[in-house]
């Protein structure tokens, strides 16, 4: 028991270090190619920050555990509004500014109504990937369109090109996406194989362990990027890379692990963990998204958030 405990948290540590590495990798090559600030944000930085749940859905995938990689993506998705939001809202209160992310809310709840749609008869094949992932090059275009027409002053802008490295050397940029993605990829291995022993020891499904356990951990990243944006007073970035990696769980993480290994789920996905998914996207949405101009959310709300989370765990603990 404790062999598997520890290959889970080495795999935790190695996901959060090589997904920093990673994303300063990108970003940094980005960059140094002459690719505005917000459009690596809108793109890359999305992506690079569910790099963790996309290297644990192919390696689960590739060990014949679906489950454990769709069960990764949508309580990612959940730890990420509900705990992630919630926790930096209760330190401090977070301020929405920015109109490219007012435009860019509306992609995440379509992205969310298409991964409900694809969970409708219980069964995720290489077809339902395959919509998945055109979906996402979609997004992608919609997403470069979008960070080439906003106004080069709006603060989410602002944010990136302030925390985006500048001046980092072309090779050693490159050198940090390398061991990004080695690191990357051994912390997943280490990770599923960890957790699927897990799941045997205690006797619960791969699906619960990927909505509990390896979704908290593969979200560390997103919170401690959250709040500490949160704390430097950039707060539609804090925002902003919850939308981007929920975005790319769904349609990434969900269709990598489609095409790769095909499988039916349990009514439990349809009937209680993707209506709690869409609930907490919707209440995002709602505290977040204001026709009129800024909006934000408060530390109460963030309270909220949390204790629905907690709620939503403490069952799948009990029940």
């Amino acid at each position: 028991m404790l062999t598997y405990i520890l290959a889970t948290l080495a795999g935790f540590v190695l996901l959060m270090w090589g997904a920093d590495r990673f994303v300063i990798g990108a970003a940094g090559t980005a960059r140094n190619l002459g690719v505005p600030p917000l459009l690596i944000g809108l793109t890359l930085v999305g992506m690079a920050t569910s790099g963790p749940e996309i290297f644990v859905s192919i390696m689960a995938s590739l060990a014949g555990d679906p489950a454990l990689a769709a069960g990764n993506a949508i309580g990612s998705n959940i730890a990420n509004i509900g705990l992630v939001l919630g926790a930096t809202a209760l330190i401090t209160p977070i301020a929405v500014r920015s109109t490219t992310l007012r435009r860019e809310l509306p992609a995440l709840l379509v992205v969310t109504l298409v991964l409900t749609m694809i969970f409708i008869n219980l069964r995720l094949g290489r077809i339902e990937g395959l919509l998945l992932i055109g979906t996402l090059v979609l997004v992608l275009y919609w997403l470069v369109v979008l960070g080439t027409r906003s106004d080069k002053a709006d603060p989410i802008s602002l944010e990136y090109a302030a925390e985006i490295p500048e001046g980092l050397p072309m090779r050693k940029a490159v050198g940090w996406l390398v061991v990004g993605l080695v690191v990357l990829l051994t912390g997943s291995n280490l990770l599923v194989w960890g957790a699927q022993q897990l799941a045997v020891a205690f006797g619960v499904s791969d699906l619960i362990i990927g909505l509990t356990v390896v979704a908290v951990g593969t979200s560390l990243p997103e919170l401690a990027v959250s709040i500490v944006s949160a704390l430097k007073g950039e707060h539609d970035m804090a925002i902003g890379n919850i939308i981007g990696s929920n975005i790319f769980n769904s349609l990434a993480v969900v269709g990598v692990a489609g095409l790769i290994h095909p499988s039916t789920f349990e009514y439990a996905v349809l009937a209680v963990h993707l209506p709690v998914m869409i609930g907490l996207t919707l209440a995002l949405f709602l505290m977040t998204y204001n026709f009129s101009g800024q909006s934000r959310i408060r530390r109460w709300e963030g309270g909220m958030l949390l204790a629905a989370f907690f709620s939503y765990h403490g069952w799948l603990i009990l029940g």
